[in-house]
């Protein structure tokens, strides 16, 4: 939040034509009771594609607010289950505390889905796992029932896990150790869906060597296997060698 707004945007859109450009995490309630939805939600036509980030835990909630947000023609929309935040993982539940409930997630984003519209791709970004929960079989389970039950085909993995118990958000974007290989280890389980892998990146040459590591083979998956990478502060702080 207060990084991806639609200022930073646009000189990021100039450098680069083609990376798919994120908003900052919205919250349901503050599209559905927001007098000035502008500020929120509209963008400048030349900002496609773009994805609205969503952050709620209450299906009604964020199929009221998808809904909303659909008239302004957004390219897809994600729902937020990885943010360390305690703002957001005590006071809404929601960001990486939804982790540990991933039938709530699927619901949701069953509602998301309805509410932006059948040509409308809809998305999660989580992490690895959340304090104890965090084991691979735990992810596997994650990643399964939001697939099947909330009809969820694009996963993007911050390759950490999170500590909401012990660790600050800064923290929890360095210490808990990257486990990329995990990301290429959902693609042998998962081949039908899509993974982005996100974490640790910190350059556009970076990207490409995740993009063609061929240290994917070591999990039963051509090299290349990854369909996308996401790069977040990165692109902020050094956005000429991140979009260039």
């Amino acid at each position: 939040m207060d990084w991806t707004d639609v200022h930073f945007r646009q000189p990021a859109r100039i450098i680069s034509k083609r990376t798919w450009l994120w908003t900052e995490m919205v919250v349901d309630k503050t599209i559905i009771h927001s007098p000035f939805l502008d500020k929120h939600l509209w963008f400048p036509p030349e900002q496609h594609p773009i994805v609205l980030q969503l952050g709620g835990s209450d299906p009604e909630l964020l199929l009221q607010a998808s809904k909303i947000a659909a008239r302004y023609g957004y390219d897809e929309f994600n729902l937020n289950c990885g943010c360390p935040s305690d703002r957001v993982a005590g006071a809404g539940c929601f960001g990486a505390a939804m982790m540990l409930q991933p039938e709530l997630v699927a619901d949701c984003m069953a509602a998301v889905a309805a509410g932006a519209g059948p040509n409308t791709p809809v998305s999660v970004k989580c992490r690895l796992g959340v304090d104890d929960a965090d084991s691979y079989e735990q992810l596997h389970s994650f990643v399964s029932i939001v697939s099947s039950r909330g009809g969820v085909k694009n996963f993007i993995i911050h390759t950490r896990k999170c500590l909401l118990r012990g660790l600050s958000p800064a923290q929890n974007r360095t210490v808990p150790p990257l486990r990329h290989d995990w990301v290429w280890a959902l693609k042998r389980d998962f081949p039908h869906l899509s993974f982005q892998l996100n974490g640790g990146i910190l350059s556009s040459y970076a990207a490409r060597q995740i993009l063609d590591y061929d240290a994917a083979q070591q999990h039963g998956v051509p090299a290349g296997a990854v369909d996308g990478v996401m790069l977040g502060r990165a692109a902020y702080h050094d956005p000429w060698g991140v979009l260039g």
